[in-house]
């Protein structure tokens, strides 16, 4: 194909995808001195401007030339805001590769150009299965992949490999008759407001609280399987952590922090909604830093939470019908926090709540219906 007069102009009114031109360099060169674009892409690392001029210049037109890649400049409000390419195609199956300027991230620039150019690998490039890449970590490129329709996704350890460095790599794919549409939910952590509280995602500020909270020694009695010590990197790991249940669908976090001064008082969570029996249903869990104790702050957070849960998911909520909750037999002020927010206890798991010492408690079990908050 001869560059750029064959490279077709893929539009859906709102983003453009169309031939790179020179005037796209400097905006290129700029985009990768990102320190996101240079953490998940194998782009070199310093990015010179002779590298932008050689990719946009070279590598791209031979790419058309030959037909071993397909790459277009993508065109948002009159602006280059990144490029896009479908590469190999081999016995109809190929890869797709991205990357987007910062200023017009989380705009659902990328997600519009993936489906673009999906549809021209299956309807012009006869293609049935297009497969999609990132490094472990890269939770933009998984949304946007995960909007997109692909599936299926599974974690290569070492697939990826950058500036000499291996790198675990998760892989998805969609195939030509899937719908190019979000598969399940990717749950948002909604803030939340009231009664002094506000619920909100974690924040790395948050890390030196959740060592405090999680080393306590009353916290540590209930929550057995807390590492001991309780360390900065666990923070990190538990936060970070907090990302994979919501991309999944199984659960959703929320820091719970003073709405006056932002401190963190706690966490909570609703989790188990990918049951394989009944999606409707939902487990709530908490912990709290012993600085918020005595304060009812545990209950008011469990009250807003409840309401979310319950909302439909049209609503912005979870969609909840029936909300279970579990308290350690002993565990007085969990079980509160229960009783106080309208639960009804409704029987005993025997033995089911690990102490350190290797001994078992009862858990109590406790339940919601959301027929029952109307």
């Amino acid at each position: 194909m001869r560059f750029p007069d064959d490279v077709p102009v893929l539009t859906d009114d709102v983003v453009t995808l169309r031939a790179h031109t020179e005037a796209d360099i400097d905006p290129a060169y700029l985009m990768c001195q990102d320190p996101e674009m240079q953490r998940w892409t194998t782009i070199p690392v310093p990015y010179r401007r002779e590298h932008a001029v050689s990719f946009l210049t070279e590598i791209i037109p031979t790419g058309w030339r030959n037909g071993g890649m397909w790459a277009w400049a993508i065109e948002y409000d009159g602006q280059y805001a990144g490029t896009i390419d479908l590469r190999d195609g081999e016995g109809g199956v190929g890869e797709v590769g991205f990357a987007l300027a910062p200023e017009v991230r989380d705009a659902g620039v990328m997600t519009r150009a993936l489906k673009l150019v999906v549809r021209y690998a299956f309807d012009v490039l006869g293609w049935d299965r297009v497969i999609w890449r990132a490094f472990v970590g890269n939770w933009g490129s998984r949304r946007v992949a995960w909007k997109a329709g692909f599936r299926g996704l599974v974690v290569v350890p070492g697939g990826g490999k950058a500036r000499g460095v291996r790198y675990d790599e998760w892989v998805a794919t969609v195939g030509k008759d899937g719908a190019l549409e979000p598969q399940g939910n990717w749950w948002p952590v909604t803030v939340l407001e009231g009664n002094g509280l506000r619920l909100r995602p974690f924040r790395p500020a948050d890390a030196e609280r959740i060592v405090e909270a999680c080393n306590d020694e009353r916290t540590h009695y209930w929550l057995a399987g807390l590492p001991s010590p309780y360390t900065l990197e666990d923070a990190k790991t538990f936060m970070e952590g907090r990302q994979e249940p919501r991309a999944i669908g199984e659960g959703v976090s929320w820091a719970v922090a003073d709405l006056a001064t932002d401190e963190l008082l706690g966490c909570v969570s609703v989790f188990g909604m990918n049951h394989r029996l009944d999606k409707t249903v939902g487990e709530i869990g908490y912990w709290m830093h012993p600085g918020a104790r005595g304060r009812k702050v545990m209950s008011t957070a469990v009250g807003l939470i409840i309401d979310h849960a319950f909302t439909p998911v049209a609503e912005g909520g979870l969609g909840r019908r029936r909300l279970v909750l579990f308290a350690a037999d002993g565990n007085s002020a969990s079980a509160h926090v229960a009783e106080v927010n309208g639960f009804t206890r409704f029987g005993t798991e025997r033995a089911a709540s690990a102490r350190r010492d290797g001994s078992y408690v009862d858990h109590l079990g406790f339940d919601l219906l959301a027929s029952e908050r109307d």
